[in-house]
């Protein structure tokens, strides 16, 4: 401390039990401004900055973790509702897979019994059919019955004879 420091001290003492004007940074004499010196004013900063910057440093250093730990959360919060909307995807395709599963099944049933009918279409056609020739042989037969009745019929009825 240089002289003017010591010459002051006893007055800095008397400001400081003066009151709560001191907390204001207000002075009951407005002539001790003037006779602080630069260097005092630079050393009592310099202690105020080392007295509270480690603490601001750490709560800097807290608040950059805290920052770096909410990144993190945020990342694995996104990679979760990947994860769910995923599994919620994986449902919907399972339940599409045994729907189509199930509608196969069912085409396969219908295929079969398309199958089976057109067997039983294409053999009712065939008995059909010769159902039908039978009937037309019948009736053929029937017709020429008749034709071999009629003509047997005619050589019956007398012809008069011819006379020459």
């Amino acid at each position: 401390m240089d002289q003017g420091d010591t010459e002051r001290l006893p007055e800095r003492e008397s400001t400081q039990h003066q009151g709560p004007n001191m907390v204001t940074g207000e002075s009951t004499r407005p002539d001790d401004i003037a006779f602080i010196n630069d260097q005092t004013i630079e050393r009592l900063t310099n202690g105020l900055i080392a007295h509270y910057l480690p603490d601001l440093q750490d709560s800097k250093q807290a608040l950059q973790e805290l920052t770096q730990n909410q990144v993190i959360l945020l990342d694995t919060l996104d990679q979760e509702i990947t994860k769910f909307k995923d599994c919620n995807s994986q449902l919907d395709l399972n339940s599409l897979f045994t729907e189509a599963k199930i509608y196969h099944t069912k085409l396969v049933n219908i295929r079969r019994e398309m199958m089976v009918l057109h067997d039983k279409t294409t053999k009712l056609k065939k008995r059909a059919l010769k159902i039908q020739q039978q009937r037309q042989k019948e009736t053929l037969e029937k017709e020429q019955q008749r034709e071999k009745e009629l003509e047997r019929e005619r050589q019956l009825i007398a012809k008069p004879a011819k006379r020459t």
